[in-house]
């Protein structure tokens, strides 16, 4: 059971703007750290998730991940990772999600460092014609020293002011993790020895945020299970919160064909 003492963040007090980008990516980088990787990897599971969702559209996809243990964002080789053919994809990325070190928005220098990291890296992006995303990382809870009140908000703080100053998109993948532990305390996001990293639930709703944000489809009613590891009743709980913390509210925008739950 995760710690009944993480404060939780309403999800309405920190919403984002609804968004997908005008193109479905077709080819993504991940530069992070260990939170890309555990679990098979977050990018698998999103392409797993978007290959049930559109399958045509899932087989011409390229996904990357360049993800170093405990990194913070200014240990990555931006420009030997964005010059075209060094990882293997002769295109430019359409797409590059950049996440910090989850501890980098708790003290001052470094914010700041992070602050100017994103700045020079988006430019290194933007030069080779891709688009800047941010992953908003989810706060630490028990056993963490750092699980502490407030961590959440200082965490969407940071990644939100970073975006809006270079004009990038932000995940909102640690508001899910709160509202999730809001609903449901008892589904563990978190592995249970770190309180850091995620656990394969954790990285199973990261992924359907990222479905929703990046490709504008609605999760809700994805067959796709982890391979049988997540039971239909988290599963369902997942997407849920996956969606309404995507679209910003409940049942949101319901019109158009790709915000449609899948049937």
């Amino acid at each position: 059971m995760p710690d009944r003492r993480f404060v939780l963040l309403g999800l309405s007090s920190l919403l984002l703007p609804v968004w997908s980008l005008a193109d479905s990516p077709q080819s993504i980088l991940f530069v992070g750290n260990s939170y890309f990787y555990y679990n098979d990897g977050l990018h698998h599971h999103l392409k797993q998730l978007l290959e049930a969702a559109q399958p045509q559209q899932s087989r011409s996809v390229v996904y990357k991940s360049a993800t170093i243990g405990g990194a913070r964002l200014d240990h990555h080789p931006i420009e030997w990772l964005m010059d075209p053919g060094r990882m293997g994809v002769t295109r430019p990325f359409d797409v590059v999600i950049l996440a910090g070190n989850s501890t980098e928005a708790l003290r001052p220098a470094s914010r700041e460092r992070f602050r100017q990291t994103a700045i020079a890296f988006d430019r290194t992006i933007r030069a080779r014609g891709g688009q800047t995303v941010l992953y908003m990382t989810p706060a630490h809870v028990a056993p963490s020293r750092h699980a502490q009140p407030g961590r959440q908000q200082d965490i969407a703080d940071m990644y939100q002011s970073v975006g809006q100053e270079i004009d990038a998109k932000v995940l909102p993948v640690g508001l899910a993790f709160a509202e999730s532990y809001k609903r449901r305390p008892d589904i563990l996001l978190h592995n249970a020895h770190d309180g850091s990293h995620p656990s394969l639930y954790g990285t199973y709703l990261a992924a359907c945020v990222l479905l929703a944000q990046l490709y504008g489809l609605n999760p809700i009613g994805n067959t796709y299970s982890a391979h049988g590891q997540v039971p239909h009743d988290v599963m369902t709980h997942l997407q849920q919160v996956a969606w309404d913390s995507a679209s910003g509210h409940r049942a949101s925008a319901k019109g158009t064909p790709s915000q449609r739950p899948l049937q």
